[in-house]
């Protein structure tokens, strides 16, 4: 989208503005009263009106968009936000994983950071809601991959709907390594999508242990549906970005969380 902004109306401007977001996934603030045609001081206050109704979040000069059960970002998206967080985050799951022979693997492209890093040396059985993490390990031969089938959705190449959630619930899994779109104490871990909760839901409870993996970013917002809640899982995994004050609520509350 190249449309200059100038000269529209607040509304229209602010619409075009999140689109823009949207699309790219985020914008750097500075450059954007050049990219746009119009002032800084316009460009601050249509991001302050977006961020006062939850649409988007302001992060070290970055504009990111926030997603509700309007709006999900796509997998492609998703690489680009704090990637070098999601890395760092990815890495720090390997050392927790003890000795478990099954995990599930959620969907979500932080997840997929795990896959590529699982151990190479002792036989592993991965059961995943997602085709990218089945392709990652598909070729290993250490891992026994196994594909819950359903309805494929094409932002995140997710399964979801009623045949994984049957799946799961024959499984008794070692560990689930499971990611949200929001986390709080007060509604726990959500997610926009009515179909992808009841997955998430479904491998909480096929799991003995479960970790939580995700950027700095998730905490403290919430998304559509509610899935499980924070003290279902044994270790919560995030950036340093997290700030040591919220860090320091989750820990009072009795909640392992680990920033790396």
């Amino acid at each position: 989208m190249q449309r200059d902004l100038a000269g529209y109306d607040p509304h229209s401007r602010r619409s075009d503005l999140l689109l823009r977001i949207r699309s790219d996934g985020q914008l750097t603030v500075r450059g954007m009263p050049a990219l746009l045609g119009v002032s800084a001081e316009t460009i601050r206050r249509d991001l302050r009106a977006l961020e006062s109704r939850g649409l988007i979040r302001r992060s070290y000069g970055v504009a990111y968009p926030v997603e509700s059960s309007a709006f999900e970002s796509a997998l492609e998206m998703r690489s680009n936000i704090n990637p070098e967080e999601k890395v760092r985050v990815a890495n720090a799951v390997i050392p927790k994983l003890g000795d478990v022979q099954t995990i599930f693997i959620d969907e979500g492209y932080q997840t997929q950071l795990v896959a590529q890093r699982l151990p190479l040396d002792r036989p592993l059985t991965v059961v995943t809601s997602s085709l990218p993490v089945a392709t990652t390990l598909a070729a290993r031969t250490n891992i026994q991959v196994i594909v819950l089938g359903g309805r494929v959705r094409g932002s995140t190449l997710g399964v979801v709907d009623y045949w994984p959630t049957q799946m799961l619930a024959s499984l008794v899994i070692d560990l689930a390594i499971i990611g949200a779109n929001g986390i709080t104490l007060e509604q726990g871990m959500t997610t926009p999508d009515q179909a992808v909760a009841a997955v998430k839901a479904a491998a909480v409870r096929a799991s003995r242990r479960r970790i939580f993996i995700g950027a700095h970013h998730k905490f403290g917002r919430t998304t559509f549906v509610r899935f499980a809640d924070v003290q279902d899982f044994e270790l919560l995994i995030t950036g340093h970005e997290l700030s040591t004050s919220i860090a320091n609520r989750y820990i009072s509350a009795g909640v392992s969380l680990l920033r790396v």
